[in-house]
C-alpha cells in the first residue's frame, strides 16, 4: 500500500474513528493551538468577507473557530480526507463553515479563491508534500498567505513519543521516520522551507512557539489507548491485553501530571508564507 493509500486507510477507519470518539477531549487539548492560529490568520485577512481554507480541519475545531473570528461575511472550508471526522464536523454548526472530504494535496480548488491556507496539524500528513504545497499555492490569491502549525522534532516532544517508547517491549511499535506522512513529517525547518518556496510560498518562515496544552488526567488512558502508534498498535486487541499494555505505559506519563491534569508543552513550528 502507497503513503497516500495508507494515509486514507488510517483516516477512514481506525485513526478517524478514535478522533470522533475524543472530539471534546482534543478539542480542549489543543485550544491553545488554535488560538494562535486563529490570531495569525486573523492578522493576514485583508478585507471584510476573505474565504480560508483549512487543511486537514479533522472534526472542524479550527475551521469553526475561524469562522466565528472573521465573522458571517468570510468563507471558511474545512477539508480532510477522513469522512467520519468530516461528518461529524458538518453536525457542529452547520450555516457557519463548509467541510470537504478530499486531499487538499490534490483538489482542484478554485484557482485564486483563497485568501489564506491555514492548518493546525493538518499539513504534516501529505503524500507528495512538494505538489500538495503547490497545489495549495495555486488556490490562494495572489498576496494571499499560508498559516500553518506543525510539530517540531521528535526530542522536542517527549509527550509525543513516550507511549510508544515505553510500550516497545510489549507492541510493535513503529520509530517516528523523518520526511514520510506523519506527526514530524515537517520537523526540520531547513526541508520544510525548502518545500514552501520550491511550491512557490514567498517569504516563507518558521518561527518556533511553545504551547503550554492540557487535559484532565482521567482522560489518558483514552488518550493513550487510542490515538498515535499504541492506539493503532492496540487497535482490535483485546481488553486484558489493552489493560495490560496501559497499565505499563500510565507510568511514564507521570512526570507530565500536575493535581488532576495532564500538561506538557507542544513543541511547534508556525509556517509563514505568502503566494
Amino acid at each position: 500500500m502507497d503513503a497516500r493509500a495508507e494515509q486514507s486507510a488510517a483516516w477512514n477507519g481506525t485513526g478517524g474513528d478514535a478522533w470522533v470518539r475524543l472530539q471534546p477531549v482534543l478539542d480542549a487539548l489543543y485550544a491553545p493551538v488554535e488560538e494562535l492560529l486563529v490570531d495569525r490568520v486573523a492578522a493576514a485577512v485583508a478585507g471584510p468577507a476573505p474565504t480560508v481554507i483549512d487543511v486537514g480541519c479533522g472534526t472542524g475545531a479550527t475551521t469553526l473557530a475561524l469562522a466565528r473570528r472573521l465573522g458571517p461575511a468570510a468563507r471558511c472550508v474545512g477539508v480532510d480526507l477522513s469522512e467520519p471526522m468530516v461528518a461529524l464536523a458538518r453536525t457542529r454548526d452547520p450555516d457557519s463553515a463548509e467541510f470537504l472530504v478530499a486531499d487538499a494535496g490534490r483538489h482542484r480548488f478554485d484557482p485564486g479563491g483563497a485568501d489564506v491556507i491555514a492548518s493546525r496539524f493538518g499539513v504534516m500528513f501529505f503524500d507528495e508534500p512538494a505538489a500538495a504545497f503547490a497545489n495549495l499555492h495555486a488556490a490562494t490569491r495572489p498576496g494571499g498567505a499560508l498559516r500553518a502549525i506543525v510539530w517540531r522534532r521528535p526530542e522536542e516532544n517527549p509527550f509525543m513519543t513516550r507511549a510508544g517508547e515505553t510500550a516497545a517491549p510489549l507492541l510493535e511499535v513503529p520509530a517516528w521516520a523523518p520526511d514520510v506522512p506523519g506527526p514530524f513529517a515537517l520537523a526540520d525547518p531547513d526541508r520544510t522551507l525548502r518545500l514552501l518556496r520550491t511550491a512557490g510560498w514567498s517569504t516563507a518562515t518558521a518561527d518556533p512557539v511553545d504551547l503550554v496544552c492540557e487535559m484532565p488526567a482521567g482522560s489518558l488512558d483514552a488518550y493513550l489507548g487510542a490515538l498515535g502508534p499504541v492506539g493503532r498498535a492496540l487497535a482490535g486487541a483485546d481488553a486484558a491485553f489493552r489493560a495490560r499494555v496501559l497499565d505499563h505505559v500510565r507510568p511514564a506519563f507521570d512526570e507530565f501530571r500536575a493535581g488532576d491534569r495532564v500538561r506538557f508543552t507542544a513543541a511547534c513550528w508556525l509556517l509563514w508564507g505568502e503566494a
